[in-house]
């Protein structure tokens, strides 16, 4: 007989027409009558933060969500944690309905945000583990293991008998992210976890959030303007602009979507940059004897003939441009509301 199949495991998230809209109070006249007056009689508008965007996760996979601020970001990332409700639409987070709030839901996820503390300031960060183990019930073998490895993860064994408020920026963010893991959940929430942070934190975070993952299986869904954090982590990305989905897929798909231009780098043998470089493409950026060059990806061979043909060079390579530049351009493609 053969062996039964196993089901596939369902979807972690299931956004469907997710909106959110909120009815602002403006002022539309300067001066103490206007202000009086707008106390028994207010003028409103609605504000779009997210327009029907809908979107698929499934168990594992790590996701980068992004976009120009006030594009939807954080406010899709709270109706998935149940923050707040919808003006319409559906999710399902986990096999809940999110905004219902319920116990068993709130268990297996975690919301980090890079600008909000969840850690007691003036206390040592131990003590803030302690309490988390307490409210999730996190067996003692459990919390001693995990504890272990996410400090050395980070590296941060010996900071967490400090007061939160004597730790850097970037130490602070790595204990944020120890108590957010504590109760090992399913789903990770982060929004903007390396804002702010130098290089050296982005990367060990960047490392410890790859590695965890590797390990755990825990699904990601990360919000971030650090294009590194995008690249070091996530294979798929979602963007939004103006709270609509403009573009769901693979990161390498971003480049032949929306890369219109090939960065063309080359380092000509005599040191000296010619004077009619620009007529082969846009210069990009010079270094000396090298320059980058922005091409219309049809006419890269060509620009590469002429160039070997007129003159030597020492080296050349094609490449795609930096993923700045591919999402300011999605941005860009997608800036009419």
């Amino acid at each position: 007989m053969p062996a039964a199949s196993l089901d596939p495991e369902p979807p972690i998230i299931v956004a469907d027409q997710l909106s959110k809209t909120y009815r602002v109070a403006q002022k539309t006249k300067e001066g103490v009558l206007a202000a009086v007056q707008g106390l028994f009689r207010r003028t409103y508008r609605d504000v779009q933060a997210v327009d029907r965007v809908s979107f698929t996760i499934q168990p594992g996979e790590l996701v980068a969500f992004l976009g120009p601020n006030g594009a939807g970001k954080t406010t899709t990332l709270k109706m998935l944690s149940g923050l707040i409700y919808p003006t319409s639409g559906s999710a399902q987070v986990l096999g809940f309905t999110p905004w219902d709030r319920a116990d068993a839901f709130r268990r297996q996820f975690a919301l980090v945000m890079g600008q909000k503390n969840q850690l007691w300031w003036d206390l040592p960060a131990a003590d803030s583990f302690q309490l988390h183990k307490e409210i999730y019930g996190i067996p003692d073998d459990a919390f001693r293991t995990t504890l272990g490895e996410l400090t050395e993860l980070l590296g941060v064994g010996r900071l967490t008998r400090q007061a939160v408020r004597e730790l850097s920026l970037g130490e602070r963010m790595k204990m944020e992210l120890i108590a957010a893991l504590l109760h090992q959940p399913r789903l990770l929430l982060l929004d903007e976890p390396t804002i702010g942070l130098d290089v050296v934190a982005q990367v060990a975070i960047q490392n410890c959030l790859r590695e965890y993952h590797l390990r755990r299986g825990v699904t990601i869904l990360l919000t971030s303007h650090y294009m590194r954090d995008v690249e070091a982590l996530c294979d798929r990305v979602l963007v939004i602009n103006h709270g609509r989905l403009v573009y769901d897929g693979e990161l390498e798909g971003l480049a032949d979507r929306f890369g219109h231009v090939k960065l063309v780098r080359i380092e000509f043998a005599d040191g000296q940059i010619p004077d009619d470089i620009g007529r082969y493409g846009e210069v990009a950026a010079t270094r000396g004897g090298e320059v980058d060059l922005k091409v219309d990806p049809a006419r890269v061979a060509e620009v590469l003939g002429a160039i070997l043909d007129r003159h030597a060079v020492a080296d050349l390579r094609v490449e795609d441009p930096p993923l700045e530049h591919i999402i300011a351009r999605v941005f860009q493609e997608a800036s009419v509301p």
